[in-house]
């Protein structure tokens, strides 16, 4: 079986990662070939992944986009120790290095969203029909689309005649996180439907918006067209299927899209699929407290080496660092990921006592524990942490991105890993803490609740309202504590319970061949 992966990042690809979408595409792939598939992985190449990687063949395709035949490279990028049966491919425009070197995504203002982004991608799209319709692939069974970013090559399949042969592969489409949907104009915007493909004459039922029918919705568009649609673990698939309610319970749901998610579950179109955890992926071991200390302020001089003027955030944390190296707090905390809403949004929910769920945690670890958080992204949550931090000494902010070492650091030397995020579609952080010997404190949802089992890799807490959500994130928590501080005989042997976690992706692929591509 010959299976075309296509997404907008690669984590085998060397600064082609900025979330969980990356790992997928490094892992699936060779997961795939060990049971036999042969798989092509194609991503944008950014404007620098040919440049610095080597390419082992290069070709330029006609692409019509924006009204014009735009020129875009086809490149093949060697992986070295990669199974053959993996080929690794790019596609290249200067369009899509517009966001500089190093930049996947563009943060556009919030009147005009994603509209950058989607224009590239958009001509990304094109540049995969292409390539497919000259079969520079070869011959495919199967075609693997992953979140809005690819969506719309089932568009131009299915709508532009030229790509109409196209219609035969069988397509599968990958939902990573419904909540960014990718929602353009369909006309009347150089970020639109129509600016990119003028030509085309589509059926507005398949590509409008449920909620703004002048809009084109590219996570809907790969909702209702592609042949089985997978989200990356069971509970999220069942989650995505009911409506929101985030003002009332936190609950996010299929953020508008429910009804679409029920009608393909309904046609045993929908597969929750767990996705696996690569243990090759770990590279470190326990670290002494001081060693631990030095790589922090390590990485911090890093990042401060790559902005012009100093960051009040990593002069915070160098300042906790120096006063914590001399003692390693007898319960150190941490938790990695993105700055999100999703991931950080309960930290600052005000429990029923008043103060919020990260003051109540903070002040029960008090002198006798610290708690390390390791991330970066939306600007308003992270002036939030970085006032935490400077007010309080046993918090540790480190704000920043692209420190897999440190993250793999914080894994391995931590007591306990937090993982409160508002939705988790699956979560790879969690299963990296547990396989590490950390367990887990995390919010039973999406994936979190199909990989972190109480008493077995962790602890988990739950809530109908955001308040009781934040009361028993605190009360697990303070449940968490007490067990280390007065079982240390327990404690141990939930280490080695968290350890003895597994998260196979032959076990994945396996589903994907028998539920996906059959």
């Amino acid at each position: 079986m010959r299976v075309l992966m296509v997404a907008a990042e690669n984590a085998a690809l060397a600064g082609v990662k900025v979330g969980g979408i990356g790992d997928v595409l490094r892992d699936a792939p060779v997961a795939l070939a060990e049971r036999g598939c042969e798989v092509d992985v194609v991503t944008p190449g950014y404007g620098f992944v040919s440049v610095k990687n080597k390419s082992l063949s290069h070709s330029s395709l006609k692409v019509d986009f924006a009204g014009a035949v735009e020129s875009v490279a086809l490149d093949r990028i060697s992986v070295p120790g990669v199974s053959p049966k993996v080929r690794y491919w790019v596609i290249d425009h200067p369009l899509l290095a517009a966001n500089g070197e190093g930049r996947l995504y563009f943060h556009d203002s919030p009147s005009s969203p994603f509209a950058t982004d989607a224009t590239r991608f958009a001509l990304f799209c094109a540049g995969v029909c292409e390539a497919m319709s000259v079969q520079a692939f070869g011959t495919l069974d199967v075609i693997h689309l992953h979140d809005w970013h690819t969506a719309l090559v089932l568009v131009l399949r299915k709508f532009r005649p030229k790509y109409e042969p196209l219609n035969k592969i069988k397509s599968v489409y990958t939902i990573h996180n419904i909540a960014v949907q990718g929602v353009r104009p369909l006309q009347n915007h150089p970020s639109s439907l129509h600016a990119w493909y003028p030509d085309l004459k589509f059926d507005p039922k398949l590509l409008c918006d449920p909620r703004w029918p002048d809009c084109v919705n590219l996570m809907a568009v790969g909702i209702r067209m592609a042949d089985k649609v997978h989200t990356v673990s069971p509970t999220y698939a069942r989650e995505i299927c009911l409506p929101s309610r985030v003002e009332t319970e936190g609950f996010y749901g299929g953020e508008g899209l429910q009804d679409d998610l029920i009608k393909v579950r309904d046609k045993n179109r929908l597969h929750g699929i767990l996705n696996g955890c690569s243990v090759a992926n770990l590279r470190s071991s326990r670290l002494p407290w001081r060693r631990l200390c030095a790589a922090m302020d390590r990485q911090l001089l890093a990042w401060a080496a790559d902005e012009q003027d100093l960051q009040s955030a990593g002069y915070i944390a160098h300042r906790r660092i120096e006063a914590l190296a001399d003692n390693r707090p007898k319960f150190l905390v941490t938790s990695v990921g993105r700055i999100t809403e999703q991931k950080v949004r309960l930290f600052f929910v005000p429990t029923s006592q008043g103060d919020t769920a990260l003051e109540r945690i903070l002040g029960l670890l008090g002198k006798h524990g610290s708690l390390v958080l390791l991330g970066s992204g939306n600007a308003e949550y992270e002036r939030d942490l970085r006032r935490y931090s400077a007010r309080h000494a046993n918090f540790v902010f480190l704000r920043g991105y692209a420190a897999e070492q440190l993250a793999h650091n914080l894994y391995a030397s931590g007591d306990l890993f937090l993982m409160p995020s508002s939705y988790e579609p699956c979560g790879i952080s969690q299963m990296l803490a547990m396989r590490a010997g950390q367990p887990c404190l995390a919010h039973a949802v999406g994936g979190l609740k199909d990989t972190v089992k109480a008493g077995q890799g962790g602890f988990t807490f739950n809530g109908e309202s955001m308040v009781q959500q934040a009361d028993q994130f605190v009360a697990a928590f303070e449940h968490a504590f007490k067990q280390f501080s007065r079982h240390p005989s327990k404690w141990k042997k939930l280490c080695k319970s968290a350890a003895s976690q597994r998260f196979s992706w032959d076990k994945s692929v396996a589903a994907y061949l028998k539920s996906l591509y059959a």
